[in-house]
């Protein structure tokens, strides 16, 4: 089946994209609002962009008319923001930051996570958190439909015991974050296997 893009609506091409381009990392971020109030909120369009210097993405929409949602205006205001991975255990709590609350309202206290300062910039980092890199922005783009953050990270705060800081290698058999496979769906990552394993399977079919 071929699809002419060009045919369809915005909506119709993020259905496709966001149910075909997956899994897909996960990104709860924390910024603040003018108020001083902790926002968080989820974001399945992000990843890792590079090392040198060490930047991460993610993309959220633009609100026209009205007001912009509470993470862009906070990022836009301050240029600073924090992206969590999140682990199974937390995926509950991490799926509630994503309900809407008025501005004034934090997403931590509704979803019972946990603030602790961050090193390097304003907003705080979730304790419950396997991961949390500290970023400030990097460069802004903008779309007719999104605004694009490239952050650059300033620090990176992870589990006690889930990195070797003498081989810098992360102990994968200890990390267990999940991915969004669209729609409400979510995946575990604990089922793993490598490049090699998955021809033998295929061998023992034929």
């Amino acid at each position: 089946m071929d699809i002419d893009f060009s045919q369809l609506d915005p909506y119709q091409r993020y259905k496709l994209m966001a149910s075909l381009i997956v899994p897909r990392p996960i990104a709860l971020i924390t910024t603040l609002g003018e108020d001083g109030t902790i926002n968080a909120a989820p974001f399945s369009m992000f990843n890792m962009v590079g090392e040198d210097p060490p930047v991460v993405m993610f993309s959220a929409n633009r609100m026209e008319p009205g007001p912009q949602k509470d993470t862009v205006a906070n990022v836009l205001r301050t240029g600073e923001f924090v992206v969590h991975l999140s682990d199974e255990a937390m995926t509950a709590r991490m799926d509630a930051c994503g309900d809407r609350l008025p501005a004034h309202e934090s997403e931590l206290i509704h979803a019972g996570l946990t603030p602790v300062p961050s090193r390097s910039v304003a907003p705080p980092r979730i304790a419950e958190a396997p991961v949390a890199f500290e970023c400030v922005v990097h460069e802004t783009l903008e779309t007719a439909s999104r605004y694009v953050f490239i952050g650059r990270v300033q620090f990176l705060a992870v589990r006690e015991g889930l990195v070797d800081t003498g081989s810098w290698r992360v102990s994968l058999e200890d990390y267990r974050p999940v991915g969004r496979f669209g729609a409400n769906l979510y995946l575990k990552t604990n089922e793993r296997f490598t490049a090699a394993e998955a021809d033998d399977a295929e061998l023992l079919k034929k």
